[in-house]
């Protein structure tokens, strides 16, 4: 019997015993006068046996049995669920295993089996949190994450994404190779098509955003006395985005702390769904976006869409690509890397010879170029001979290659100044004589 159990005993007692009466034993015990005859009529029927519990040594209805949390274990410690925190490895029992259980039960049976949570909780800073923004698409946040997001199954990926700072979700991230340009034009496409123009976007200062005080300027720079903004923020200007720099990763910790989730979640995600190359990965990623942002979502404090509708004769094709000036050649084209475009004769104009124009390569890697803000028809130009002997191999017969050390420098003996002590001597030496 427990304590409980034994002052109750020793209060019935008392009462057979004529020291106390019913009133006075129900109030030491703390309990109604009625419930006190309970108690007193199943003491005079059982005994001390009758002041037990009826569910004593009987196994709960909800108990879980053994093989569920042997099972539940045998799991935990599989490849396939490695690695999961507790939280997201209960997730995972009912939508993959069905096996519905909550987070304290899975908790408590692994922490039996000595298997804590992989994911480490620090301790928290004593810091200002800012406000979340109050409309969704007032700001976003962006940033790159570079991982193993495949785990040696394939290569070494980036995650380039954004999230909405107001209510937590994530409009659009793709799988990159690195942290690039084309990463960030994909990433805020998407945005554009699905949820329009935000305001603001928070960003790092990498130099995809802004132009390092140690490059040293262009002479048309100079010429303009401004550096030329780089593509992005060229694009961001366009599109009247304020680009807004943070001056520390705490400062934009939203999408900090987005990574930390998606490194712990995303990369059980993969692997269950057996992902070895970027474009499986890029599948599942776009297949988990809508799960993480319905259940990480936040309602926003204000209702409605901060983001601007696009204008309707706005080509995303001509916003989020790259920009190039460039000059016609003699012969009517124009050179870009490896490329070489003829241009055609328009009603515009015959010939675009010596003409400033713009070549604007697209995402999906096609050229189109204009002037004065109309597209010009272009056709690919025949390559010129040294293009074709380096895409062929191929050199002139008769001529050997000998491989030759290269000249030495003449090097020069520095003419002594006039007041150099050698100077002098010669002169001392020749008033002397």
């Amino acid at each position: 019997m427990n304590s409980k159990e034994q002052k109750r005993l020793m209060v019935l007692a008392s009462i057979d015993r004529g020291e106390l009466v019913a009133k006075e034993g129900a109030t030491l015990l703390g309990v109604s006068l009625r419930h006190f005859r309970r108690l007193q009529a199943a003491y005079r029927k059982e005994g001390a046996a009758g002041l037990a519990h009826g569910n004593r040594e009987r196994k709960p209805v909800h108990t879980v049995s053994r093989e569920v949390r042997e099972r539940v274990v045998a799991l935990a410690q599989s490849a396939a669920y490695s690695g999961c925190n507790h939280q997201h490895f209960t997730e995972l029992l009912a939508e993959r295993e069905a096996i519905p259980l909550s987070r304290s039960s899975v908790r408590r049976f692994l922490l039996v089996a000595g298997l804590r949570s992989p994911r480490k909780r620090r301790p928290p800073q004593h810091r200002s949190r800012r406000e979340r923004m109050p409309q969704e698409g007032m700001l976003l946040q962006w940033d790159g994450s570079p991982h193993a997001w495949l785990e040696g199954r394939g290569p070494r990926l980036t995650l380039v994404g954004a999230i909405d700072d107001a209510t937590g979700t994530v409009p659009a991230a793709h799988f990159r190779h690195q942290e690039d340009a084309q990463g960030y034009f994909l990433v805020l496409r998407d945005t554009l098509a699905t949820k329009g123009v935000p305001l603001a976007v928070y960003r790092d200062r990498h130099g995809i955003f802004q132009r390092s005080v140690r490059d040293p300027w262009t002479l048309e720079e100079e010429l303009a006395g401004q550096p030329f903004p780089t593509q992005v923020e060229r694009c961001l200007e366009e599109l009247g985005i304020q680009s807004i720099a943070a001056h520390s990763p705490q400062a934009k910790g939203r999408i900090e702390r987005l990574w930390g989730t998606l490194q712990d979640r995303l990369v059980i995600e993969l692997r269950l769904a057996g992902a070895a190359t970027p474009e499986a990965a890029e599948a599942v990623l776009q297949a988990y976006l809508p799960r993480f942002n319905q259940q990480f979502g936040v309602p926003a404090t204000l209702p409605g869409s901060a983001y601007r509708p696009l204008p309707p004769d706005l080509n995303l094709d001509t916003v989020c690509c790259f920009k190039y000036q460039r000059t016609v050649a003699n012969d009517n084209t124009v050179t870009l890397g490896e490329h070489r475009l003829q241009l055609l004769p328009t009603a515009q104009r015959q010939s675009y010879v010596r003409a400033q124009i713009e070549v604007q390569e697209r995402l999906d890697g096609s050229l189109a170029v204009y002037y004065q803000g109309q597209c010009v028809a272009t056709k690919p130009a025949p390559a010129t001979a040294p293009v074709l002997r380096a895409r062929s191999g191929a050199r002139p017969r008769g001529v050997k290659v000998v491989a030759t050390q290269a000249p030495r420098a003449i090097v020069r003996a520095a003419k002594p100044a006039a007041t150099h002590p050698w100077r002098q001597y010669r002169v001392t030496k020749s008033q002397n004589n």
